[in-house]
């Protein structure tokens, strides 16, 4: 049997593996539809970088392929730009616009530093598959 995913792109949420659990649990569960990072993260030519249409495997925090997503909607935005409804579709508990921007800013100030005006990619997406884990695969 082919796989289908064999040449996606692979990424996991977060900057823990705890973080991607939980960031994965909520895509899962559909509250998580869009995410975020900074445009430093993302040069042009990357494969890493968004493509509305592509889809892409998200990993648990054990590195295992979990879900796919496939993006609908890419904005490139300053972090003082973002509004309230990109903010209640990344789906993290941050459900103001206030909220959103306090964890955000301590997420990019533990990667790579953090601006009101640094550039962001935000991504809205679709979950299109949960796949099996590997463990439960082979079980």
């Amino acid at each position: 049997m082919t796989d289908p995913y064999a040449s996606a792109i692979t990424f996991s949420f977060g900057d823990s593996p705890e973080m991607a659990d939980e960031l994965l649990a909520l895509v899962i569960a559909g509250t998580k539809t869009a995410t975020c990072g900074a445009l430093r993260d993302f040069p042009e030519d990357s494969p890493a970088r968004p493509v509305v249409g592509r889809r892409d495997v998200v990993l648990d925090g054990q590195g295992r392929r979990a879900a796919v997503i496939e993006t609908v909607e890419v904005t490139l935005r300053r972090f003082d730009e973002v509004d309230e409804s990109f903010a209640f579709d990344e789906g993290e508990g941050f459900r103001t616009l206030t909220d959103w921007r306090a964890g955000h800013q301590r997420f990019f100030e533990r990667n790579g530093g953090f601006a009101p005006g640094m550039e962001l990619v935000c991504e809205r997406f679709r979950l299109v598959e949960v796949l099996p884990r590997e463990e439960e695969a082979t079980s």
